[in-house]
């Protein structure tokens, strides 16, 4: 299934709305594919600007999924008329409920102490016959020699078809891609914050500000010291950026 990508500022995003997502993992599944998801906003697009290699990773992706109003609206302008936002909670319930029918097995990676497992109880709880064979809560640094090959045993144990990632952008970008090669699982997804979500450790916003764009805002109030960095100079950036990319694009339309 070849799914097409808009050009964000030299990162693909994949044209998906959630039922097409999830379609494309399905289907991956299916052919025998693996492979990684990063589900990508603002704040993945900008850290890929000054990181060739993270861009790199973003475009060799499975999916790199919409996760943004802004990645949205830009899809939508170039004509993609049903590109709609996946957002990582979103997919994560959708392909919940999915495989709670289907038998396919998941595996939950990340998280302060305690969320995975919470994570774990709620999930199972919430989508009766759903198969999470385990989870790991991983140090606040890269794995020393001895947890990787821990975590590669204890993966290939279980050999589940979908590997969660509850990391921070890039760090799980980066763990997904490092990890497709050494452990035995067939789908990573990076869904960072709805581990908090899912766990109830950190309420989501309503409905209408996710659809309006404003999410990044809703956010910064709920985490101001860990956010605001983020939001504050990768915003302006963002939308001084990808003005300059539309003036030049238009620039060399009217060259002869």
């Amino acid at each position: 299934m070849e799914i097409p990508r808009v050009n964000v500022l030299g990162v693909g995003i994949s044209v998906l709305n959630l039922d097409s997502a999830v379609a494309a993992l399905q289907h991956a599944l299916e052919t025998g594919q693996r492979g990684y998801v990063c589900i990508t906003g603002v704040h993945g697009v900008m850290e890929s600007q000054s990181d060739a290699h993270l861009r790199q990773i973003h475009n060799q992706s499975l999916l790199t999924t919409p996760d943004g109003m802004p990645m949205v609206w830009l899809g939508r302008l170039a004509g993609h008329r049903t590109m709609d936002r996946v957002y990582g909670p979103d997919l994560m319930e959708r392909v919940m409920a999915w495989t709670s029918r289907s038998g396919h097995t998941h595996f939950l990676f990340g998280g302060n102490t305690g969320v995975a497992e919470d994570l774990r109880a709620r999930l199972m709880e919430r989508f009766q016959g759903v198969r999470i064979l385990g989870s790991y809560t991983p140090p606040f640094r890269p794995l020393s020699e001895k947890e990787q090959a821990d975590l590669q045993a204890r993966v290939a144990g279980l050999r589940p078809d979908f590997f969660w990632v509850g990391l921070s952008t890039p760090k799980q970008e980066r763990f997904m891609a490092q990890q497709l090669r050494t452990l035995d699982a067939k789908i990573f997804v990076g869904v960072g914050a709805a581990f908090d979500f899912h766990a109830g450790r950190v309420k989501q916003a309503p409905r209408w500000i996710q659809r309006s764009g404003l999410e990044w805002f809703y956010r910064l109030c709920i985490e101001p010291r860990r956010l605001w960095k983020r939001y504050l100079r990768n915003n302006p950036r963002f939308v001084a950026a990808v003005i300059a990319q539309k003036l030049r694009l238009k620039k060399y339309a009217l060259d002869p």
